[in-house]
């Protein structure tokens, strides 16, 4: 049996409907019993918290294979670190890391958190694999849609720099893969998506499928901080996202291969085909509503 945990975030839901379209033994971890009511057909749910270290020996009980992923929070370390010390003891065999881009060599803000992760597991004893993510499709809707609806623009300090944009749906197959695989023992994946852009460039892909202009506002670092202080973001957040930025602006999303093709079998998911597929995303307010 396998667990996939995080099961109603974003990646997690999607290895959790990969996983179901492969096998029949899967476990799936939600944190809350309204969260589990909504587990997808198939799965056994399971309610279990990182930070709760009874609940997860509970939810890894029986398990042989384990999908960890964690919302990027300062406790990251420490409730990710719960779960494998569980697995640990549970005698779970195989561990698949959700870490990140960076993760490898940039000592900053959320990558930093997942090496330290990564470095744990590499020395407990069990087999694993760990997976770094280049920036999500999905976060384009979740982080700028809201203003393009409204504003016709979107804002960030990114300069002309360029994301590989990659499609979760991509990373719960190579995540799923390596669940069942032991070709996958010991690997660390660097996941790019195929075709890195700058924001420049996004603005007017959106704006052809979108039927009207919208822009990229490039702010200054001081003026993107203040504005994220501005819509309640806490300082760790803020700080953690400059520090990201950073990476981005150094070229550390730019990367493209052959590698997420090569695992997936299949043509990654492109910036295009995403857009279309969540066009009303990116309506304008009155259209939508």
């Amino acid at each position: 049996m396998i667990l996939v945990t995080g099961a109603s975030g974003s990646a997690g839901r999607a290895v959790l409907q990969e996983a179901l379209r492969k096998q029949s033994n899967v476990r799936a971890m939600f944190r809350s019993k309204e969260d589990a009511a909504n587990a997808l057909p198939g799965c056994e749910p399971m309610i279990a918290d990182y930070a709760d270290k009874q609940s997860l020996r509970n939810a890894v009980n029986g398990v042989t294979a384990v999908y960890v992923v964690c919302s990027p929070i300062p406790q990251l370390v420490e409730l990710e670190s719960n779960m494998l010390d569980a697995c640990k003891e549970s005698g779970v065999k195989h561990v698949v890391l959700n870490s990140a881009l960076g993760a490898g060599d940039f000592a900053k803000s959320f990558p930093s958190w997942h090496r330290k992760v990564e470095d744990k597991l590499k020395t407990m004893g069990m087999t694993y694999t760990i997976l770094r993510p280049n920036g999500f499709l999905q976060n384009i809707a979740a982080f700028y849609a809201p203003t393009i609806r409204t504003q016709n623009a979107f804002y960030a300090n990114l300069g002309e720099s360029r994301t590989s944009f990659i499609d979760i749906s991509d990373i719960a197959v190579v995540a799923v893969k390596s669940l069942q695989g032991a070709s996958h023992i010991g690997k660390i994946y660097e996941l790019n998506g195929p075709e890195a852009i700058s924001n420049q460039e996004l603005a007017k892909r959106v704006s052809k499928i979108a039927g009207r202009t919208i822009n990229y506002v490039d702010l200054p670092d001081s003026a993107y901080r203040d504005a994220m202080a501005g819509l309640g973001m806490p300082e760790w957040q803020v700080t953690a996202l400059m520090g990201l930025h950073e990476l981005y602006k150094q070229g550390g999303g730019a990367k493209t291969d052959g590698l997420l093709k090569s695992l997936t079998e299949r043509d990654p998911v492109t910036l295009d085909q995403y857009l279309a597929a969540n066009v009303r995303e990116f309506r304008d307010q009155a259209a939508s509503a």
